[in-house]
Order: structure tokens, then sequence, then C-alpha cells
């Protein structure tokens, strides 16, 4: 564990405590406590949220924008991409709903009153609202699916003007999204101020019940991510054409790699290594590992939807099956936007946008980023295993035309 993310779950621990415990052995002073505590706390949740739109924007634009191969390897590649993202956040949505009907969280925290999330963001008549009218109006009004559809046209007409044109537009929307990754830097280093003071409100308002509601967070995290990790398997073998004991060994040691650096990009030799023992030309490999390690992360998307329909449970937002449907497409574009940022950072800018554009609080969400720590773990090797089994899709041995 990096020592941001001891100092957050440290803080975490300390204000979980200290606010059940003013509500069970001081309660005439919490009031006082909370009203220093409240406002510092929300003043750094804002301040957290205050890079994410901009942050969305780039990562998106660059992701679809910057070079890639073209080659036939690619291509396929892309295609693979995007149909295991929409199928893992549609698992994620039926398995993570399903768990949260029948075994709900043990405690509910009442909705937070100025949650609340503008038409254009999605309302009954969403699909009116989806292509924003006014691309810079939805960004102000934080509207995220029809900022997230602009940004993808934005980067699919990007690719089509000339190469000089697109490096003068891209490298400036570089420049802005490295400065929000500053800002946010800075924003993580005061974070166990922020979150212990988030902590202090949640603990006085849930009591034990807090580190209950924590424990079944990881539990369903982590559950989504093992989901899509063992998913992985048949995919590999019906469509890769190769046997699951082959396929499982050959990922073993990428996998232990995974698990230890929980870093997709500090995996990719190991990823490199597998892919030439699962029969994957040299050449093949070359472009897809890159690109899968890059852009693809598959159990990073299914591990968003969960985080936000445990929030929605949490506050006892009641999502409807448009809202659902809307998440899918939205959560795997979203999953873009992990491209090159740490941990904590890819964690607020891939699920808040998510939870802003179906109605669901995010004040609980810095809390959760104290205990990421472990479904991350799941996170990182879910990733890696399905790039290996995109890479042997992609790359296996095809046979002649005779």
């Amino acid at each position: 564990m990096n020592p941001v993310s001891l100092r957050i779950l440290t803080s975490l621990a300390a204000g979980l405590l200290i606010g059940a415990g003013l509500a069970r052995f001081a309660p005439d002073a919490a009031p006082a406590i909370l009203a220093v505590a409240r406002p510092i706390g929300v003043l750094w949740l804002n301040a957290l949220t205050m890079p994410v739109i901009p942050l969305i924007f780039g990562l998106v634009t660059l992701g679809i924008a910057g070079p890639v191969r073209s080659d036939a390897s690619a291509a396929r590649a892309f295609i693979w991409f995007a149909v295991l993202l929409l199928g893992a956040c549609a698992v994620s949505v039926v398995l993570c709903s399903t768990v949260l009907t029948l075994w709900p969280p043990l405690q509910v925290v009442l909705p937070v009153p100025d949650a609340k999330v503008p038409d254009e963001a999605l309302g009954t008549d969403w699909w009116n609202g989806f292509i924003p009218t006014n691309p810079i109006k939805a960004a102000a009004e934080t509207a995220v699916a029809p900022l997230v559809v602009f940004a993808l046209f934005f980067g699919f007409a990007a690719r089509r003007i000339d190469a000089p044109l697109r490096l003068s537009l891209l490298t400036p929307l570089q420049a802005i999204v490295d400065t929000m990754l500053v800002i946010v830097g800075w924003i993580l280093w005061i974070g166990p101020l922020g979150v212990g003071a988030l902590a202090i409100g949640v603990g006085a308002q849930l009591g034990a019940g807090a580190f209950a509601a924590l424990l079944y967070y990881v539990t369903l995290a982590s559950g989504a991510c093992i989901a899509i990790l063992i998913l992985a398997y048949p995919l590999a073998t019906i469509f890769g054409r190769i046997s699951p004991l082959a396929f499982a060994r050959a990922c073993l040691p990428a996998q232990a790699v995974a698990f230890s650096t929980q870093s997709s990009l500090a995996t990719l030799p190991a990823i490199i290594t597998a892919s030439t023992r699962l029969g994957v030309g040299a050449e093949a490999a070359g472009v897809t590992a890159p690109l899968a390690v890059s852009i693809f992360r598959a159990g990073s998307a299914a591990a968003n939807i969960a985080v936000t329909l445990y929030l929605a449970h949490l506050h006892g937002v009641r999502l409807a099956p448009e809202t659902l449907a809307m998440m899918i497409p939205l959560g795997a574009v979203i999953s873009l936007a992990a491209v090159g940022l740490p941990g904590q950072v890819s964690f607020f800018a891939t699920i808040a946008p998510i939870c802003l554009a179906a109605g669901v609080p995010i004040v609980m969400l810095p809390l959760l980023l104290a205990v990421e720590s472990v479904p991350d773990l799941f996170r990182t090797v879910s990733n890696v295993t399905t790039d290996l089994a995109v890479t042997r899709i992609v790359g296996r041995p095809r046979r002649s035309p005779s």
C-alpha cells in the first residue's frame, strides 16, 4: 500500500471511530464537532470534484484521437474491446443489482438533498438530452452523459483532420489533462484531512454499522471483478480456441505480477511473455497487448458500475431500468478515462461521472477510496486476465486459405 493510501485509510478509521464514539458516549458534544468537520469535508469533496469534467473530456478525447496502429490486429482489438467493455458493464449491472436486492447493505444513509443532478444528465426523457445541444452548458451543469457523447464525436472527428492540425489540437488538451492531474495530486495530499472530516459525520450517523457498510462494499466490488475474471476463461476457450488449462497456466505468472504490483502497465512485460505461451505471434502481441493494457479495463469497468449501484442502494436511490441501461455504455466509455492515471485519481474520475449521470450522491465516494486497495487487487488481476484473453483471440494462429 502506498503512503497516500495508508494515510487516507488511517484517517478514515480514526474519523469513523471518533464519529461513532461521539454518537455513543458524547451525544451532546457531537453537534459542535460536526459543525466544524462537515464543512471541511464538503469543501474537500468539492475540490476533488472540480477537475472531473475537464479530465473526463480530455482523457476520452485523447483516448479516441491519440495515435494508434491502424493495422488489422488493432482494428480487431478495438472491436473486441468495445464488445467486452459493454458486456462487462452489463454483467455487473445484473449481478450487483441481484446481490443488492437479495442481500441489501446493513445500513442505509439518508439521501443527500443537495446532490441533485440536472435534467440534462438523465431524466425521465433522458434520450432528449443524451446528445447535447450545448456542450459547454452540459459541462457547466455536470451533465456527464451528453458530455461524454460530445467527447466521442470530438475525438473521432479529430482523427479525420490532417496530422499537424490534430497534433496542435491534442497538445494543449494533453497539457490541460496534466494540469488537472497536478491539482488532483494537491487535493489528494490533504486527503486525510478531508476523508477524516467526512468519516466523522458518517461514523456519527451510522455508528459501528459504518464498518459493516465498508466491508459490504469491498466484497461487492471485489466480487464484480472476480466475475469478469472467471468469464475470461470460457471467452478465451471459445473464441481463442485454446484449452482452459493451457490458458490458465499461461496467465498465472502475469496474474501474480498484477496482484503484487496492482498495475496493469507494470505487468506489460509479463503479458508479452504470457502471449508467447498462448501461441500469439510477436507482431500481433506487440500491437494488441500494449493497446489492451493502455485502454482495455474490463474488470475496472465492472467494478465502477458496482460502486455506483452500491452507493445508490446505500443512499436509498431507486434506479429506473432506463437508468441502468444508460449506465452500461457510459461505464464502458468512462473506463477509458483511467488511461495513465494513478489509482486514487482514476477511482474518482471514472466513478463520479457515472454516479452524477445516474443521480447517485457521491459524498461517500472518498470514504470508499480509502478502502479501495483491496478491490484494486482484483481489478488489476481481472484487467490483466481479460487483456490476455483478447490478445489470444486477436492473435491466435489462423489457417491460411487453401
